[in-house]
């Protein structure tokens, strides 16, 4: 099933995982979901999502194997669905850990701020 949001730039996703290191060992640290069911929302053919700006505002480490960065996307982590902006940073898939967890995790959890936002490069995409 398709999905819709933003890749990060792949230079840059270097330094970030040098400034915040991976806690487990599955990296993934690579996207922004905007929507999960692109296919069934809208058509394929659609304009990709723009954003003017992007920036890494916090972050979540569950001690339970999911480590996830909040973000900003033109200003707001707030997702159309309800859910937050975020980038699963790692996870530790032996403990059956699974990307789409973060969304659940940032919920019931909450996440801590950063005390600067780190601007990023991101770039519309559908996989």
């Amino acid at each position: 099933m398709p999905v819709t949001g933003w890749m990060l730039d792949r230079k840059e996703r270097e330094a970030l995982l040098e400034r915040f290191p991976p806690e487990w060992p599955d990296v993934i640290a690579d996207h922004i979901t905007l929507d999960a069911d692109a296919d069934a929302n809208a058509d394929l053919k659609a304009p990709l999502p723009e954003a003017e700006c992007a920036a890494i505002v916090g972050g979540i480490n569950d001690g339970e194997g999911l480590q996830a960065m909040v973000v900003a996307v033109d200003g707001s982590t707030d997702r159309p669905d309800g859910s937050t902006y975020h980038i699963t940073w790692s996870l530790d898939r032996r403990r059956g850990r699974k990307a789409v967890q973060s969304n659940e995790v940032i919920a019931t959890r909450g996440w801590r701020p950063l005390d600067d936002p780190v601007p990023i490069k991101i770039r519309p995409a559908r996989w």
